[in-house]
């Protein structure tokens, strides 16, 4: 079961000669594209579902569970297919003097730059799209700061002055939360001593007594880290508490105003394939990759293990939108400069402790070593806690005596 993947991909490719490298070479991506695009395709239309019953789950409601196929309901899980017929045969409304090209091209950038991030991701121990990219963490980050690019698109086309408005918005956002999220890799890269995905992985292999894993998440300077990513995972792409990019309560639907139809649904499509590669991201740096949680549970497939944990991820992210409310852009901004920036910064320093006393040897140096790492958490914690709340002063109520 773990090389079947890449045994039916060698079985495809030795159909073709073997002087066609060519075509071989060309037979082995398209192959790959597809499976990506199939897997997280389906996995894109089964999530929004899964959100939406969710949701309503929390709200103490049923949520979709009336679309029915040949007389077959399962439950509501074909409402993503009947969505998908809506948004493609509604019509595609371009406002007048709205710049055609760019209205058209900004979906598809969206869609385009959250795929390219998909595409470094370590699936398993012998499946990956590209597998032998030495910087394939600065590719990631490289290919998801293009989706910016896509949002003004879509605000600067639409020849609405609030729809540019709201994404210069969105850009100020995503330019505030880049800087955090980049800040907790480096401490990865650091102690792994590589840019490449599949090496961060394979630093976090082995396990104590074939039961704790060596994931980075189970030290203290990666538990601040995996929080952190976590926040800005969730600014990143635009969920809730951090959705005022969309806040269809405030701003109508912000840089999405001037789209319908099918448009409209490419957006959200690359906001949830997003969301996959960020969570992908994050199971690498942080949660192991492929490895398996416990030593007994090798013979699980690495792959299934990535893919469940990437659908855990996200359904943490939708649990985070079914509790929180939506901040306002100055807490947001404030929130990401004046404590996540700072904190992972120092967070910088807790891992350069931890990798100088890597060499520390015997079970009191060892819980030395653990307690000095995680007191230093804690104080930046409370510091930095202390000096963010210091800008929201107490309110104070003036009662009138007339």
């Amino acid at each position: 079961m773990e090389a079947l993947p890449a045994e039916i991909l060698n079985g495809l490719v030795n159909l073709l000669p073997t002087d066609a490298r060519w075509l071989r070479w060309l037979l082995a991506s398209g192959v790959t594209v597809a499976a990506i695009l199939s897997v997280f395709g389906l996995t894109f239309a089964f999530l929004t579902v899964t959100e939406r019953k969710l949701l309503g789950r929390f709200q103490n409601r049923y949520g979709p569970n009336r679309v029915r196929v040949f007389g077959v309901r399962l439950f509501g899980f074909f409402q993503p297919f009947a969505d998908a017929v809506k948004a493609i045969t509604k019509e595609d409304i371009v406002p007048f003097g709205a710049d055609r090209v760019l209205h058209f091209a900004a979906p598809v950038l969206m869609v385009a730059c959250s795929l390219l991030g998909l595409a470094v991701l370590p699936y398993g121990r012998e499946l990956s799209a590209l597998a032998g990219l030495d910087a394939a963490l600065l590719y990631f980050f490289a290919a998801g700061a293009a989706s910016e690019l896509a949002i003004f698109m879509a605000g600067w086309a639409g020849n609405n002055k609030y729809s540019l408005l709201s994404a210069l918005r969105a850009l100020a956002q995503l330019a505030s939360y880049e800087l955090p999220l980049l800040l907790v890799a480096v401490p990865v890269v650091m102690l792994s001593g590589t840019l490449s995905l599949t090496g961060i992985v394979e630093a976090q292999g082995g396990w104590t007594a074939g039961v704790l894993p060596h994931w980075n998440v189970f030290t203290p300077w990666g538990f601040a880290g995996a929080v952190i990513f976590h926040i800005t995972a969730l600014a990143e792409c635009n969920r809730c508490p951090f959705d005022l990019p969309e806040g269809e309560s405030e701003i109508i639907a912000g840089y999405l105003t001037e789209y319908s139809g099918f448009k409209y649904a490419l957006f959200f499509m690359g906001e949830y394939f997003g969301m996959a590669s960020l969570a992908g991201l994050g199971v690498t740096l942080f949660f192991g990759g492929w490895q398996a949680p416990c030593e007994f549970l090798t013979f699980i497939p690495s792959y299934l293990w990535f893919y469940l944990k990437i659908v855990v991820f996200i359904l943490s992210f939708m649990w985070v939108r079914a509790t929180l409310l939506r901040l306002r852009m100055d807490q947001l901004t404030r929130l990401a400069w004046k404590f996540l920036v700072p904190f992972a910064l120092s967070n910088l320093g807790v891992a350069l402790f931890w990798a100088r006393t890597a060499e520390w040897a015997g079970f009191p140096l060892q819980a030395a070593r653990w307690a000095l790492a995680a007191v230093c958490i804690v104080a930046l914690f409370l510091l930095f806690g202390r000096r963010f709340q210091k800008a929201f002063a107490p309110r104070q109520y003036v009662v009138s005596e007339t």
